[in-house]
């Protein structure tokens, strides 16, 4: 099987269902940026020293599954190609794995600039990505109808991936980077 297709050479693409579509679309643009936010996890996932593979793991797999979704035309294609889904208990776990980090930290008195390590740098990385990606795909559901649970699981992740940053920095042993303004 060859990888080049030669069918996007005019800047057009198919959705999951086949329908053709600028590749500037915004839907592309969603699934795109959710595609680069999964990369970077897997980055981050290599550079870590923490015990985090499994829930990391878990995090690519629902990635590619919010991908896939918002590759299709809408939810009916979805259920029609029988497409896993987010659900609630995804979030939960999201949220239980950030309580459970953040029992270890400190608690914050300021905000945290990125850095210290690449493994952290990283982490805030993916972090900022998934906001983008959440921005996208807030700005997808003004136009078209996406399940709220995506939302809301990018919204969590995100802040995982921030608490992640963190206990990163602890299991290193490198203070977080507090922000102060000058006076």
């Amino acid at each position: 099987m060859k990888i080049y297709t030669r069918t996007g050479d005019q800047g057009t693409t198919g959705l999951l269902g086949g329908t053709r579509v600028g590749k500037d679309h915004l839907r592309i643009e969603c699934y795109g940026t959710v595609d680069e936010l999964n990369s970077h996890v897997g980055l981050f996932t290599d550079l870590s020293i923490g015990d985090h593979r499994e829930l990391m793991a878990t995090i690519q797999y629902n990635l590619f599954t919010i991908g896939s979704r918002l590759a299709c035309g809408g939810e009916e294609e979805a259920e029609r190609f029988k497409l896993p889904t987010i659900t609630d208990a995804d979030i939960a776990a999201l949220e239980e794995a950030m309580d459970k980090m953040d029992a270890d930290l400190e608690p914050m008195r300021n905000f945290i600039l990125p850095g210290g390590h690449p493994a952290i740098s990283q982490a805030h990385i993916c972090r900022t990505v998934c906001r983008r990606a959440e921005r996208r795909v807030v700005e997808l559901a003004g136009q078209e109808a996406v399940p709220e649970v995506l939302l809301r699981y990018l919204n969590r992740l995100s802040d995982l991936l921030f608490v992640l940053a963190r206990h990163e920095g602890l299991r290193r042993g490198i203070a977080d980077r507090p922000w102060r303004p000058r006076a």
